[in-house]
């Protein structure tokens, strides 16, 4: 893909529109998000927040995603090691498990996409401060979307939060542009320069999702050829929003209800 060529500005209608796909999919991880204890099953997990998609007559986006083969989920679920990707299915969660959760939704023609990770039970004080600084990354680089910055602000904000406090950031794995597709351009990587990329403007609708590990920044895919773990098996957050450029800075279209 062309990113710079694929970037797609909005219109207030457009982005009005964006906001109810990005509410569905929020009142889908919210659902999910209740369930996480000791014992669910993946499957499970997934069965639900497709249910609460297709209530409002939404669409998963993630099922039948073209790869090496179409994915067969409505969300990724990844757990420790895993980073993105993980593949929904019998596997159960367990005490001290830190498990994330990505869920993409179309709606009248229009994507949201987001993630979060989230504790089973209690977790021990790395995994609590790795959740914790991925999460402020997110915002880190959620302020840094107005016009009259870069992309590279945004993904330097994001680096620096994460490596000042001794984690690494995917190198393999970025955020992007999202609206009738959900993947557009701009691709937003979570390392970068200050000053950098290519200019924001008004209209623009980015899914940013810090990818953060423990030990490494170096990746391995499974045998599954989806899921994505971290090579040196340490643990591994991830967390997401889409998010528009307006006049007046950053809009989360991902939120449950009106900001």
């Amino acid at each position: 893909m062309n990113w710079e060529r694929n970037i797609v500005i909005k219109s207030n209608e457009e982005l009005a529109v964006m906001r109810k796909a990005g509410r569905v999919n929020a009142l889908a991880l919210e659902t999910v998000r209740k369930m996480i204890r000791p014992g669910i099953t993946t499957a499970e997990l997934n069965a639900a927040a497709e249910e609460v998609i297709r209530s409002y007559n939404g669409k998963p986006v993630f099922l039948g995603y073209p790869g090496p083969y179409p994915y067969p989920a409505t969300l990724c679920i990844s757990i420790n090691e895993e980073l993105v990707h993980g593949i929904p299915g019998t596997r159960r969660l367990a005490e001290g498990d830190i498990v994330s959760i990505d869920c993409g939704t179309e709606l009248n023609g229009f994507v949201g996409d987001a993630a979060f990770t989230a504790g089973v039970g209690e977790i021990s004080p790395q995994a609590q401060l790795l959740l914790q600084v991925t999460e402020e990354a997110l915002y880190k680089g959620i302020e840094q979307m107005r016009p009259g910055n870069q992309t590279g602000d945004v993904s330097a904000a994001i680096q620096s939060h994460v490596e000042e406090n001794h984690l690494h950031v995917t190198k393999l794995y970025t955020g992007h542009g999202v609206g009738r597709q959900m993947h557009e351009g701009p691709q937003v990587p979570n390392y970068g320069k200050s000053g950098k990329g290519i200019p924001l403007r008004p209209g623009m609708t980015i899914a940013l999702e810090p990818m953060v590990l423990v030990g490494t920044s170096k990746t391995k895919v499974l045998p599954d050829q989806w899921t994505v773990v971290s090579e040196d098996g340490s643990l591994t957050a991830h967390f997401e929003h889409s998010v528009a450029v307006t006049e007046n800075g950053s809009v989360i279209l991902t939120l449950p209800s009106e900001p």
